[in-house]
């Protein structure tokens, strides 16, 4: 098994580095291969609604040169998917925006190529719009079939200034109890997708 994580910060050891990485130590403590994948602050673009995804069929955006189409690969080779973000302006940053956007076209192109994979958000937020962000990340995850699991509370830190996650005990708490409720449900769901 295998959890593939996305980091759509700029700061690439920030808050929501920190976050992911609680959640991707408590999956290698059960025994769950990790990787994470540094994709903000990256140059990409957005979906251009071209629709060619829908006549290729092949698992991949027609837009090349940027960090998607590697991206899209990594999901299909996984059992779970991490997607982490800052709060911009109550949403997600732009490069996870870029990629729910058109991970999500091709995997809808593609009958439904994420379904059943294992799906969980983090959002790091300074006070306000974290839920929208979360939510933002998890319709990619509901309308691609995937199955989402549940924590102690929404997954996010209130943390705004680099280190503000090592203070958040809560926010601690809550990104383990994802990490174990996700190895749960892959190894209750390993081969039968």
């Amino acid at each position: 098994m295998k959890v593939v994580a996305f980091n759509g910060s700029p700061r690439r050891d920030g808050n929501t580095s920190k976050m992911i990485e609680e959640v991707l130590g408590v999956l290698r403590e059960e025994g769950i291969d990790t990787e994470a994948v540094q994709i903000g602050g990256n140059s990409v673009r957005g979906c251009t609604a071209c629709n060619v995804c829908f006549k290729t069929k092949d698992r991949r955006c027609i837009i090349d040169g940027d960090y998607v189409n590697g991206c899209i690969e990594k999901m299909l080779e996984a059992d779970g998917i991490i997607i982490g973000s800052p709060t911009y302006f109550a949403d997600v940053s732009p490069e996870v925006k870029a990629l729910i956007d058109r991970v999500g076209m091709v995997a809808l192109a593609n009958d439904a190529m994420l379904k059943r994979k294992v799906g969980a958000a983090v959002i790091a937020v300074r006070r306000g719009g974290s839920v929208h962000a979360f939510d933002s990340i998890n319709h990619l995850f509901l309308i691609s079939q995937m199955i989402v699991p549940g924590s102690s509370y929404w997954n996010l830190s209130i943390a705004w200034k680099k280190g503000d996650f090592e203070g958040d005990r809560e926010g601690i708490r809550t990104m383990r109890t994802l990490g174990q409720n996700m190895a749960w449900l892959l190894k209750r769901t390993a081969g039968n997708s």
